[in-house]
């Protein structure tokens, strides 16, 4: 809600301030409750959604905006609506302690959900139930960063989890269907084969075709591969996002 005092300041109330230092001044935006981690989420991209007003402030709380010649000279930029993705992007969100407490909570939660879509046991082939990647994410000793996105965090927790064997684990796999002329496939037919995990099926016809299994960070660079060596003309079809097994891991 946006009050105006009579001495013309802004009051903001039930409000998330976001909070940025830069070029040696404090700047502050006024966002929705709740919308500046969905924003940073990916879950809400209508900047409308998330700012309370479409302003910069030196002090949210006293209704005190920023001005043109502060701005300019910490972002290099009199662009507002970039200012305002840089605070939005890279500020700390100021939050009490009992809010703070139950977003970090949420966003632990968020962390290995996504772990657990992406992730399978590799001896067994079948996915991690969420509270299991809870308690190997605490075994880790692992804090959540409230500036960073859930999905950032959920690949670096991959990453350690990886390196420090805690449980064991992989990257679920996508299947895919790669289709291109004969002619484009006897020519790039061993880069491909450089970049999947397995091949299920091969049709070598008048067309070249294969379903094949992949790490998932490997579709767009196989996508890039058909586009610059068939010109178009290749086909790549995700037929499912995560390969595994039914059921979920148990201890």
């Amino acid at each position: 809600m946006v009050i105006v005092q009579p001495n013309n300041q802004i009051k903001l109330t039930n409000v998330s301030i976001v909070r940025y230092r830069k070029g040696g001044k404090r700047f502050e935006i006024a966002c929705y409750k709740n919308k500046v981690m969905e924003w940073r989420n990916g879950v809400e991209k209508d900047l409308s959604e998330v700012m309370q007003i479409d302003n910069v402030f030196l002090n949210v709380s006293k209704g005190q905006a920023a001005n043109k010649d502060d701005l300019s000279k910490a972002f290099n930029t009199e662009d507002r609506h970039a200012i305002i993705l840089e605070i939005l992007k890279k500020g700390e969100l100021q939050v009490g302690e009992r809010e703070r407490s139950t977003m970090l909570e949420g966003m632990y939660r968020d962390i290995a959900t996504i772990v657990a879509e992406k992730c399978v046991n590799p001896e067994t082939m079948r996915p991690y139930t969420v509270t299991m990647i809870e308690k190997a994410m605490a075994d880790l000793h692992l804090s959540v960063n409230p500036s960073r996105s859930a999905k950032s965090q959920a690949l670096d927790v991959i990453k350690q989890l990886l390196e420090k064997k805690t449980i064991p684990i992989a990257r679920a796999q996508m299947r895919i269907r790669i289709a291109v002329s004969s002619r484009d496939g006897k020519r790039i037919k061993d880069k491909l084969m450089s970049m999947i995990a397995s091949k299920e099926d091969e049709d070598l016809g008048e067309n070249y075709e294969w379903t094949c299994l992949i790490d998932p960070g490997q579709f767009r660079p196989i996508n890039e591969l058909l586009q610059s060596e068939t010109k178009g003309k290749g086909q790549l079809e995700m037929l499912s996002l995560t390969e595994t097994k039914q059921g979920d891991e148990v201890f």
